[in-house]
């Protein structure tokens, strides 16, 4: 299932004075992902990339050991709606890695149905990427680091999450569910020592945004949002929006009455 990069660079290796952390990032050839990728290996991390996309994780696998010299990124084609694949990968991967202390799971899908109509095999998919494929990876994940007593989690999530709007149902169930998971497991893990970081951003300018319908307000570039992460996993943050002012703007959505805000149109 793994890609090799042929390169000239050797591959980081860990000791006890310079021990090196190891991390996946699943959804990682596109967007946030890539540059999450880009942004880790710089800081130290040797990862691995999952996602469907074959060619594009080899792209920015060389791309990254190019850059750092050495080997940080490999690539593992994967979709992560194959739920009976995921334990075997990861078995893989954490023997390749020698180990994991991150998990990133950053695979989504937004299929809006516009406002009169209901599309209930584009719903399907929405869940089935957003927050079935989640708790494939993040389950055997989560019980992993339970028994090191260590690691960190991170979910990206979304403000479409916080509530219940009428332009895409689907997607906000499936962000919400995630949102849910990510609590149930951070209330799980953190007597464990292990830290589950749950991220919701705004708009981001990034492929997806393209479905996004109407106003894109305080949108911002993925560098910014990745920039946002990385600060809260080295703070060991439970919750952050992305970009900030989100989370402002959804503490007055939150508490719009239920009576009025049915009737808004967005």
């Amino acid at each position: 299932m793994r890609t090799h990069v042929s390169t000239p660079y050797k591959s980081a290796q860990s000791t006890p004075l310079n021990p090196k952390r190891r991390g996946i990032i699943v959804g990682a050839s596109t967007g946030m992902g890539a540059v999450l990728a880009c942004k880790l290996a710089k800081e130290g991390y040797t990862i691995a990339l999952i996602a469907p996309q074959k060619d594009k994780l080899e792209i920015l696998c060389k791309k990254i050991n190019s850059v750092e010299k050495e080997v940080r990124a490999f690539s593992y084609a994967h979709d992560v709606t194959n739920y009976d694949e995921v334990p075997a990968l990861l078995r893989k991967i954490v023997s390749d890695l020698g180990g994991l202390d991150l998990l990133v799971y950053m695979a989504g899908v937004n299929y809006p149905p516009g406002l009169e109509n209901y599309n209930f095999e584009d719903d399907r998919k929405m869940v089935e990427v957003n927050l079935i494929g989640a708790m494939a990876w993040l389950n055997p994940v989560a019980e992993m680091f339970q028994s090191a007593k260590a690691g960190q989690i991170v979910g990206i999530s979304s403000v479409a999450g916080d509530r219940g709007r009428i332009g895409n149902p689907g997607y906000n169930t499936s962000k919400a569910g995630l949102t849910t998971y990510l609590e149930a497991l951070r209330n799980r893990l953190s007597r464990h020592g292990v830290n589950v970081l749950t991220v919701k951003p705004g708009f981001v300018k990034t492929e997806m945004l393209k479905a996004a319908q109407g106003s894109t307000p305080f949108a911002i570039t993925p560098e910014q949002a990745v920039e946002d992460i990385y600060k809260a996993m080295c703070r060991r943050k439970q919750v952050i929006y992305t970009a900030p002012i989100w989370r402002w703007i959804m503490l007055v959505i939150r508490h719009i009455p239920s009576v009025i805000f049915r009737r808004m149109s967005f």
